[in-house]
């Protein structure tokens, strides 16, 4: 397929390698050594310190908000094609990078469906301070008990009792829900299991601190725990105003698609810069390492130049 990045987005990865390779890989082993102290300290989803500093630089010189289209801070409008080719850059150093542009996930996809599908107040209240990188949010969809990769199994109800929504049920892998910043999850439930099987779903804004609200346990994968965290959440007759549901009832299935698009660009485009740093660092391992008297790279020298090269042309490395 014929794939090329606008003037505009040409601009931009320009803008962020140089932010990248004079911010944030410099940083990247003060992260390490802020993170290993906070976990020392029992304190393992506090927000490194030095994160906090990349956020401002990078706003400071509009790198901000790049995931959204519409944003207004700054008002680029990059498209999704752009955006690409700049979260497969933040897949270089992906623990630090694409927070501090504030285009981590799982914010990046909770606002856009508040951006795309929010009441006014919804935005005031809880868009506004994500696009401002001042709070954090999570989205609990996953159940333990269903396949929710088909999100029409999901079981967790929705209940409407006079002016207010109750929610009963468990969530899991809800990124986001340990870090002490979490104010807010976007919830998927079924409000009404007789619809049809599309229109069963809606979305509802959960307050962290609502009655109800419990995280149960931390998810650790193969024993790495994340920073953000991955949580078990209990929802125990919580009880929020219908004012906080997102669009129509019974759109849930919808929004989540348009969430979804994306999101999953995202990811795949983040997973591939990890791969290019990933071959960068063995290829020079295998120029640095030495084996029975010679570099690895010298039992090899052919595909070692292939290589190598190919790393050059994806991150537009000097000769």
């Amino acid at each position: 397929m014929e794939f090329s990045n606008s003037l505009k987005a040409e601009d931009y990865l320009e803008r962020l390698r140089n932010f990248m390779e004079h911010k944030v890989f410099p940083a990247e082993s003060i992260y390490h050594q802020q993170r290993e102290a906070l976990k020392n300290s029992g304190h393992p989803h506090v927000l490194p310190a030095i994160v906090e500093e990349l956020k401002e630089a990078a706003r400071s010189k509009g790198l901000w908000n790049l995931f959204l289209p519409d944003s207004k801070d700054p008002a680029h409008g990059l498209t999704v094609t752009d955006y690409a080719a700049l979260a497969e850059l933040t897949g270089w150093s992906p623990e630090i990078a694409p927070e501090a542009l504030n285009c981590s996930a799982p914010d990046t996809g909770n606002m856009e469906v508040l951006h795309l599908f929010g009441s006014p107040a919804q935005k005031q209240q809880w868009l506004t301070p994500l696009l401002n990188g001042e709070i954090r949010s999570g989205f609990a969809m996953t159940e333990p008990d269903v396949a929710s990769s088909d999100a029409r199994n999901i079981g967790t109800s929705i209940n409407r009792v006079g002016d207010d929504y109750v929610i009963n049920g468990r969530k899991w892998w809800t990124t986001g829900a340990m870090d002490p910043r979490c104010t807010i999850l976007i919830l998927m439930g079924v409000t009404d299991p007789e619809a049809e099987s599309y229109r069963r779903q809606s979305m509802v804004l959960v307050p962290m601190d609502t009655p109800g609200v419990s995280i149960v346990r931390n998810l650790t994968v193969f024993g790495y725990e994340d920073q953000h965290g991955h949580a078990e959440v209990l929802f125990e007759n919580v009880r929020v105003p219908i004012s906080n549901l997102i669009g129509e009832q019974g759109s849930g299935f919808e929004i989540a698609q348009a969430r979804l698009g994306p999101g999953r660009i995202h990811h795949c485009m983040r997973s591939i810069g990890m791969a290019e740093r990933a071959l960068s660092l063995m290829v020079s391992r295998s120029a640095e390492r030495t084996t029975f008297g010679k570099a690895l790279a010298h039992s090899s020298k052919q595909k070692h130049f292939v290589v190598k090269n190919i790393v050059k042309t994806l991150w537009n490395l000097p000769n």
